[in-house]
């Protein structure tokens, strides 16, 4: 079981603690990055706001707040991107990798991991979102081609129109690196409208539903990336 505390249960500061405490087991200058970009953004910042029209206290505290939020801004932005490229470090070779990526996705979406797996821990995760249905396969391409056919075919019958598009997750030709998955998912474009996420979520819902469970590989699928989501708006 995970000693990570869920996100539901946490406030927005434990959050920053839980994810700085994570990533810097890989990225050990985090913090430094995080104060100098704090220090170097807010000193630009109130030099910003020294030379605009004014004087007097209401000048040095526009000075002051100025250069605290600009700096706090910048520090939350390069935070975000240097926990994130952590993360993908930490999860990349994991079973559920791509799963653990995929959850930092918007409201927009749903994903729903691990609706395909066979013996070798190949696995296809699904995303529905503005693209339509997204299947994403981690695993040897090689085996993942076969049950990634079959689920394209039973996909098919249940989302009639919806685009499906099939994205392989890894470091081989033709695949997408983890550290990209994002944004290749994201970047397929706006196919279908909010109300036909709705309809097709519920079609699949009940595919789903007549879909004997399929087993998991042991040990957790790293979703660590979902209680992030809010700490990483800067990627």
């Amino acid at each position: 079981m995970s000693t990570v505390e869920p996100a539901k249960k946490m406030n927005r500061l434990q959050q920053f603690r839980e994810t700085y405490r994570m990533a810097r087991r890989t990225d050990r200058f985090l913090g430094l990055w995080t104060l100098g970009t704090f220090l170097l953004a807010g000193a630009a910042g109130a030099l910003v706001f020294w030379l605009l029209p004014g004087s007097g206290i209401f000048k040095w505290l526009s000075m002051a707040l100025g250069g605290i939020l600009i700096g706090l801004m910048a520090a939350v932005i390069v935070f975000g991107r240097r926990a994130q490229s952590a993360m993908y470090v930490q999860m990349e070779g994991q079973v559920g990798a791509a799963a653990g990526a995929l959850q930092v996705l918007g409201r927009a979406w749903k994903v729903t991991p691990a609706i395909g797996f066979n013996k070798q821990q190949d696995v296809i995760h699904r995303a529905v979102g503005p693209p339509g249905i997204v299947l994403v396969g981690e695993g040897t391409t090689s085996r993942l081609r076969a049950l990634m056919t079959a689920e394209r075919r039973r996909h098919e019958r249940a989302a009639r129109d919806t685009p499906i598009h099939e994205v392989f997750c890894g470091k081989g030709e033709g695949e997408v690196p983890l550290p990209k998955l994002v944004k290749h998912v994201t970047g397929l474009g706006r196919l279908i409208k909010p109300a036909e996420i709705t309809a097709l979520l519920a079609r699949l819902k009940a595919m789903d539903a007549t879909h004997s469970n399929v087993p998991m590989p042991k040990g957790p699928v790293p979703t660590s990336m979902k209680g992030m989501r809010g700490n990483m708006r800067g990627r």
